[in-house]
């Protein structure tokens, strides 16, 4: 699209930017109070730093929250300290991501749903973690997508870029491993352990809503074509979120259907665009609903499987 109205703006990636760092510092200002009330306030503000935080890592890899690569790159460095996620993994994995989606079994984020485990251990887990909203999923997202060095060598052509996404999550871990070190773990976990655990809780279910259960198509190791952009609308699913935390927290990457058949353009200009047929769910009703469906079901069938509507 050409439309002036629809391009990156330095100014609002910037307000994004200050949106983030203030809440981020609100929240961590409270969290070392010692008064009970002031320090749960605090904790509800890191779980909105993290949503924040992550939003800013998506829109960064994209190349959309400014207008320049430079800030896009900086920003992004930052926001994926805060994210748990390295910068430059997720923007190679995820750039892997929109030129496969609707391939599971080729996608790097849904080919580990392509099969169903054999263990029936590892179901087990996964139901009980499912069933009582412990966050697996939004960790083993993070570990297997991003921090597996193997594995992203194994989808890279080229050496050097390898070694620049294998740099970036080492140093990446050690600065974590420092800050850890000299701080404390209980006092790391004081300071922002339940806010964590709560983002994650979160994006279990909004990352999950994506595209999981959503019939896909499989290559079968068969060579096969990229579907377009506007192609990918149907393998995807959107989630409908209050106006002002869609907009300010997601940065309108809950409207996942327009963002994947226009991911050139900045979240914070979707709603400009006209609306589609949509796939989409109230985020209430879709966290509830899904909550009752077994993991080993939800993960790895897809509606027309199983019968659920979702």
């Amino acid at each position: 699209m050409s439309d002036p109205n629809l391009r990156p703006s330095n100014w609002i990636g910037l307000g994004y930017l200050v949106m983030g760092l203030f809440t981020t510092t609100i929240g961590i200002s409270l969290a070392l109070s010692e008064h009970a009330f002031l320090w749960l306030t605090g904790q509800f503000f890191i779980v909105v730093a993290f949503i924040q935080w992550f939003s800013m890592l998506h829109e960064c890899g994209h190349g959309t929250l400014f207008r320049r690569r430079l800030p896009n790159q900086i920003v992004g460095q930052l926001a994926g300290f805060f994210a748990l996620i390295p910068f430059l993994s997720w923007k190679r994995v995820h750039s892997l991501h929109h030129r496969w989606t609707g391939w599971q079994d080729i996608d790097p984020t849904t080919e580990q749903l392509a099969q169903k485990p054999t263990s029936r251990g590892l179901i087990s887990l996964a139901n009980f973690c499912w069933r009582w909203w412990i966050p697996l999923f939004s960790v083993v997202y993070r570990l297997n997508n991003y921090w597996n060095l193997p594995r992203l060598r194994r989808r890279l052509q080229a050496q050097a870029e390898w070694r620049r996404l294998a740099f970036n999550a080492l140093l990446l871990a050690t600065i974590y491993v420092t800050i850890l070190v000299f701080s404390g773990p209980w006092a790391i976990l004081k300071l922002a352990g339940p806010g964590l655990i709560g983002s994650l809780i979160f994006q279990d279910v909004f990352l999950l809503s994506q595209h999981t259960h959503v019939p896909q198509e499989q290559s079968d190791g068969r060579e096969v074509k990229p579907f377009s952009s506007t192609e990918q609308e149907i393998f995807t699913r959107s989630l409908k979120f209050p106006e002002w935390f869609s907009r300010l927290v997601l940065i309108e990457s809950d409207a996942h259907e327009l963002h994947h058949v226009y991911p050139y353009l900045p979240g914070y200009r979707l709603h400009r665009v006209p609306e589609l047929e949509s796939n989409e769910m109230h985020w209430l009703k879709w966290a509830f609903t899904v909550r009752r469906i077994p993991a080993e079901i939800f993960l790895y069938q897809n509606r027309n499987e199983s019968g659920f509507d979702i």
